[in-house]
């Protein structure tokens, strides 16, 4: 009898958001909650595409030109679902990723100023069919998170960006979440790291209420 399909769970949000140390608490969650558990990242997750993050994060002298940086996403994207999203969700593994497709509308997009069609033309490319089945948004105000980001030490190319490029980022990212609240579920991350904790439990404990439910 085959595998039934794993569950395929982000959380996307702009620097200092925290989703690092949320993704460990859901991962951690859900593996006490009996799940088989791939936790990874984008860009990233495999050889190749974590040596395309570091091509995309690297600060340097030559700009890159936001087209560039939207494919390479992409490319680092395609060996990741290819090598590790899709092979783990088949063997009915549950994914949490840190980031996905949202935060190439957010970031490219939104904060680029590409718009949409762009990004929605490559995913139609790299996972036409795959989608996450929830997604948690850590919302905050750019200048909070940057502000918490810049604390860490040496900043990466897209941490130097303006705070205007940022607040597209944060408006994409609210924009995603109206347009789809069954999915997005946004979570007030300006609070003190317990009370974000909590709520994005809460979210995901719903989400696996719906997911028992509907097995029986």
């Amino acid at each position: 009898m085959a595998a039934r399909r794993g569950r395929f769970i982000t959380i996307e949000g702009g620097e200092g958001a925290g989703k690092s140390t949320h993704l460990s608490t859901m991962v951690d969650h859900l593996r006490l909650e009996g799940f088989d558990v791939v936790s990874t990242r984008e860009p990233g997750g495999t050889g190749v595409a974590e040596a395309i993050r570091e091509l995309l994060l690297t600060r340097r002298d030559e700009p890159v030109d936001a087209l560039t940086e939207l494919l390479l996403m992409f490319a680092a994207r395609a060996q990741h679902v290819a090598r590790v999203i899709r092979p783990a969700l088949a063997a009915g593994r549950w994914v949490v990723c840190d980031r996905f497709t949202d935060a190439s509308y957010a970031y490219q997009a939104a904060g680029r100023q590409m718009g949409p069609h762009p990004v929605t033309l490559l995913a139609g490319l790299v996972h036409p069919d795959l989608k996450p089945d929830l997604t948690l948004y850590l919302d905050l105000p750019s200048a909070t998170g940057l502000a918490r980001a810049r604390t860490r030490g040496m900043t990466d190319r897209f941490e130097e960006e303006s705070d205007p490029f940022f607040d597209r980022v944060r408006q994409g990212y609210l924009d995603l979440a109206a347009a789809e609240p069954d999915r997005i579920k946004t979570v007030n991350a300006a609070g003190d790291m317990e009370y974000v904790r909590n709520k994005v439990l809460a979210a995901l404990d719903a989400f696996l209420a719906e997911y028992r439910r509907d097995s029986r």
